[in-house]
């Protein structure tokens, strides 16, 4: 049996602590030159093919708004590898969000090696790619959550201050691939 410990479920961006691993979690995310409002946008604004279409995405009232209209986008509309390149784009949103925001990067690092979960409560075939819905799914993105814990964790670099106390500090540099 899990304990709490084991696992932290989060989807409602507005509960706290976890809530800021949700991807409709307000926090401005820069990526490929934009500041975008949430994770969501970045990685919504990439699935539309055309620029007008992109700027409609964009001005959705709020981040779930944005996600349901990216998902009834027609066909003609999505880029035509968006299949193949959702899941490497999603990941590299959830960098750019946890190395810019060391608040969100220090929670992420907090959780150790419990499982993390979106926990949806629609069930929908969306929901359980992305998470689980009483208990079945991919849950990817919890998945991608923890691959990226564990990255931050190894380029994480042990440090003196002068003070004696170790720290921590991130090489921003090298995860963003400079």
């Amino acid at each position: 049996m899990k304990t709490v410990q084991d696992e932290i479920r989060f989807y409602r961006a507005n509960e706290k602590p976890y809530g800021a691993f949700s991807n409709l979690f307000r926090r401005d995310v820069e990526f490929e030159g934009i500041v975008y409002p949430t994770a969501e946008h970045a990685y919504q604004v990439g699935k539309a093919r055309r620029p007008e279409v992109r700027a409609w995405l964009l001005a959705a009232p709020t981040p779930a708004l944005l996600a349901m209209a990216a998902h009834g986008l027609y066909h003609w509309d999505v880029v035509p590898d968006w299949a193949e390149n959702k899941f490497d784009r999603m990941r590299a949103v959830l960098r750019a969000k946890f190395v810019q925001h060391v608040d969100l990067r220090e929670l992420l690092l907090s959780t150790g090696s419990a499982r993390l979960v979106e926990a949806a409560t629609v069930d929908n075939a969306v929901n359980r790619l992305w998470g689980e819905v009483k208990g079945r799914g991919q849950n990817t993105l919890g998945t991608m959550l923890m691959e990226l814990r564990m990255e931050l964790r190894k380029a994480a670099k042990p440090r003196k201050s002068q003070s004696g106390v170790v720290k921590t500090s991130i090489s921003v540099a090298a995860l963003c691939g400079r």
